[in-house]
């Protein structure tokens, strides 16, 4: 019998937050704890292990400082450095990659993803609601992958939804409509539970 992976945890947290134009991990709930804080703490209920995937600048960040960290190998490819050094260093093991930008999210849609997960293909993810695409900033990089996303990056392949799309991935449709919408701006921030942290 084949034994199944073991599941880690990688919050993507490496991002300038250019639109936004604050570090969106800083960002608080209203009850204070910060949004890098609350995909950690969700993340870590289902995962062996769990890391925080950060650049080289964001090493010595208070915020982040707290948990443990995989700095990016990688340079000007967006969130797929994150997820590929982390890859790199634990191939054999199931990922579930979450963005620390998702205020919606539950343990539900944490859940379920994992209920729901096909580890013969190469990923598993949501079906987006406005686009009917991945969803890859809240799925499943199954073991193996790694040399997947290599070619993928080595063709000048960054998006993580374009490799999702051409890749075996297995989706599942969201049972709440809302739950992986992210801020990227402070209009959509106006609209989240968040507020900008002092």
């Amino acid at each position: 019998m084949k034994i199944k992976p073991d599941l880690y945890g990688l919050i993507l947290s490496g991002g300038k937050s250019r639109r936004m134009g604050r570090d969106k991990a800083l960002l608080k709930h209203n009850n204070g704890q910060t949004q890098l804080s609350y995909i950690a703490d969700l993340v870590s209920q289902f995962t062996e292990r769990s890391f925080v995937s950060i650049n080289s600048d964001q090493v010595q960040d208070e915020e982040r400082s707290q948990f443990n960290q995989i700095i990016d190998n990688y340079n000007n490819i967006g969130p797929i450095a994150g997820i590929l050094t982390a890859l790199e260093k634990h191939p054999n093991v199931d990922w579930l990659i979450v963005a620390c930008d998702l205020p919606n999210i539950t343990q539900i849609t944490i859940k379920h993803l994992i209920d729901s997960q096909d580890g013969k293909q190469s990923f598993t993810a949501y079906r987006s609601n406005y686009e009917n695409l991945p969803e890859p900033m809240c799925a499943i990089y199954h073991a193996g992958s790694v040399q997947l996303i290599k070619k993928f990056v080595a063709d000048n392949v960054n998006c993580p939804r374009k490799i999702l799309i051409r890749s075996k991935t297995k989706l599942i449709e969201q049972l709440v409509s809302n739950t992986l919408d992210n801020i990227n701006t402070p209009e959509s921030l106006k609209e989240s539970i968040l507020s900008f942290s002092n």
